[in-house]
């Protein structure tokens, strides 16, 4: 089965200059879990989850801080530590998006996407056509088809 049989090609999507209030708003009503990042004519420039705007609500008091800030960065790295704090200073899409998504083509085998989501811990893969977003899959979407198959 070919990703392009079960992906979502009503893609919700935002713009960079979108607002995390903004951001929160299309996850909630859409009733989804994370919306890819376009510009102004549709190119995919990044991500927002869930899981990055858990950020927002993050704010450790200052004992806190000076506990766990040394040992952050020790196991995970400067480069981690500094992506932490632009997340949770971060007041728009752009800010908060993660620019480097996993993205896939719509003729990819659904196994194949199904080994990058576990590959990645992600749950969901935007599909391209090019530079333009097409579609997305979701876990959902994978485990929609186990559905079809016990019938």
């Amino acid at each position: 089965m070919k990703v392009k049989d079960i992906m979502t090609r009503e893609v919700v999507s935002v713009l960079p200059g979108a607002s995390i209030e903004e951001i929160a708003k299309v996850l909630v009503e859409n009733k989804i879990s994370g919306v890819p990042v376009v510009d102004d004519v549709g190119n995919l420039v990044g991500i927002v989850s869930e899981g990055d705007l858990l950020h927002k609500e993050v704010s450790p008091q200052v004992p806190d801080i000076v506990n766990i800030l040394g040992a952050f960065i020790f196991y995970n790295g400067v480069e981690r530590y500094n992506e932490e704090v632009k997340k949770l200073m971060a007041r728009s899409a752009e800010e908060i998006m993660t620019s480097k998504v996993v993205t896939i083509e719509e003729d990819m085998e659904v196994s194949k996407a199904c080994q990058l989501m576990m590959k990645h811990q992600i749950k969901r893969i935007p599909v391209m056509k090019g530079w333009q977003l097409v579609g997305i899959i979701s876990r959902v979407d994978v485990i929609k088809t186990l559905i079809n198959k016990s019938i």
